[in-house]
């Protein structure tokens, strides 16, 4: 039997992102093509690399990897290691699509495309030793009566693998978006009793379907919902703003169980729409939509993309006060990113803009790719970190909310775990943890100085073995009191000792002050401990 491990792959960076997201649905690419497997010849491992580490030191014949574009040099890398201990190693995916001839020479055999057919045809070709070097559909694949995922395979909680997807492809043709030259340039969807029977295997309550544009087919999206509606389950989509326009499919998706739908607004100046060649979007319709998805109890998740040549460094505040006016709850923010073969990549290479190829850094996330038009790479990445900062914050959630009234407890959940992630990422936790340690430290040394000052009996009832004034007491329990403190100072310096807040006075008296308090009194408690020694041998 062949022994095939399949991998879905994180680099560190993305991977140290991604973990301090509140909500991380797994992806399907994996556990979907495993299911194409046959087990009568092939002994299935799979590994996610958001969970788990790749096991390096077994052996296996085949490795497959889906390649994205940000984690192609990491997959590079995990290609070279399998095999120079002798696996075979096969590549898919859109970085594999996008960029074959790069791709195959890190890898044996490469499935590009949609891979429905090609790779179920590369498994049967390499258990008899017949597999080509490379594979690609022609056509685009049948979505009928295709396998359920793997799920059972894949090591997350259960509300993390609730993934689906009923449809394939969009109809429109933004110009930093790479799916029409990943896929096959036509919309299709499944057979909606298939996308039913999927779902109702999900152990969880929770899923999200993974469409690329859920309501691009109306019709088609109205028999979906009216036959999820039965099933009693919570959901998420992405839909165009374009397509919600519909009151009734809003209310059937609302009776389905729809809790919010991502919807691509890009951003809030013409001049960027134009660059982004999202026609589709009109500023003028940007409120009247938001607001009925709102009034059918639905949130509003908006994809938001920083970077356009059009934007200048206003752009940020500009956003954030449109998102407060508007009302939209949530916001996934990005930074354009230009992906290779889609033609903002052409263009920006044409006029040598692309920064660098390391492809690590085109995440859309953790760093600027190329040379913006109106501002520097520094002013565009911390122009987006401040602006997920900002409309992450209680002051913009209540602003927010006053606007948008919708699902108000389960939106503050949400809000909440992405500002958490954002402040694990700026280390603000570690920050807040050590001043809650101090003022706790001062809470204890006050009360235990004022119980040693002012208790009937003082902080200790010493006077039984030495002479102890109710004065000698307090500087006991000042003493005590002060060790918490003792311990927490030392740490804010330890978070703060690169910051030229310790140049203020007042927070070098919150750092040394304990030191002093515990060394004085420690004094003071030895001359008491002498002179009662003294006093007793006397």
């Amino acid at each position: 039997m062949i022994k095939l491990l399949m991998i879905q792959p994180e680099n560190k960076e993305i991977n140290k992102f991604r973990r301090l997201q509140f909500n991380n649905f797994s992806q399907i690419t994996i556990p979907y093509l495993a299911a194409f497997v046959d087990e009568r010849k092939y002994e299935i491992t799979l590994i996610d690399e958001y969970s788990q580490k790749i096991p390096y030191s077994k052996r296996f014949d085949l490795v497959a990897i889906t390649v994205n574009t940000p984690n192609a040099m990491h997959c590079y890398e995990i290609s070279r290691r399998f095999r120079q201990k002798g696996s075979d190693v096969v590549f898919g995916g859109p970085h594999a699509t996008l960029l074959p001839g790069e791709a195959s020479a890190h890898c044996d055999y490469l499935v590009a495309g949609e891979a429905e057919s090609s790779w179920k045809q590369f498994l049967e070709d390499y258990c008899i030793g017949a597999a080509l070097k490379r594979y690609e559909s022609d056509r685009p694949p049948s979505l009928e009566g295709l396998p359920a995922p793997r799920w059972d395979l894949l090591k997350r909680s259960s509300l993390m693998k609730g993934a689906v997807f009923a449809s394939r492809g969009c109809p429109y043709s933004c110009r930093y978006c790479n799916l029409k030259q990943i896929y096959h340039d036509c919309y299709r969807s499944r057979p909606v009793t298939d996308v039913v029977s999927e779902i109702k295997a999900m152990r969880s309550l929770f899923f999200v379907f993974w469409d690329d544009n859920f309501f691009a087919r109306n019709n088609y999206a109205k028999q979906l919902l009216q036959a999820l509606a039965p099933l009693k389950r919570k959901w998420a989509a992405q839909a165009t703003l374009k397509d919600c326009n519909d009151d009734g499919l809003l209310r059937l998706a609302k009776e389905a169980g729809c809790m919010y739908l991502f919807v691509g607004l890009e951003s809030f100046t013409e001049g960027s729409l134009g660059d982004a060649g999202k026609a589709v979007n009109r500023i003028c319709e940007y409120e009247q939509a938001i607001k009925r998805i709102h009034s059918h109890g639905i949130m509003v998740q908006a994809g938001i993309v920083f970077g356009f040549d059009s934007d200048d460094a206003s752009v940020f505040a500009q956003t954030l006060e449109a998102c407060e006016r508007l009302g939209i709850d949530g916001v996934t923010a990005s930074i354009l990113t230009p992906f290779p073969k889609t033609p903002i990549y052409e263009q920006y290479k044409a006029q040598d803009r692309l920064l660098s190829e390391d492809w690590s850094i085109y995440n859309s996330k953790t760093a600027v790719a190329f040379a913006p038009r109106l501002m520097s790479p520094e002013e565009l990445f911390e122009g987006y970190s401040w602006f997920r900062r900002e409309f992450y914050s209680l002051k913009s959630f209540a602003k927010r909310m006053r606007i948008s009234k919708t699902n108000v407890a389960a939106n503050f959940i949400i809000n909440a775990g992405y500002k958490m992630g954002i402040n694990r990422q700026a280390g603000f936790v570690k920050k807040i943890t050590i001043n809650a340690v101090y003022a706790i430290g001062v809470f204890i040394a006050v009360a235990l100085a004022a119980i040693a000052l002012f208790g009937p009996t003082g902080y200790i009832d010493a006077k039984a073995m030495l002479p102890i004034t109710y004065r000698e007491q307090a500087f006991c329990g000042l003493a005590f009191g002060s060790l918490p403190m003792l311990f927490a100072s030392s740490a804010f310096y330890s978070a703060n000792a690169n910051s030229s807040r310790l140049n203020n006075k007042g927070y070098a008296l919150l750092v040394f002050s304990p030191l002093l308090v515990c060394s004085v009194c420690a004094l003071l408690i030895a001359f008491w401990i002498l002179a009662g020694i003294v006093s007793m041998l006397a």
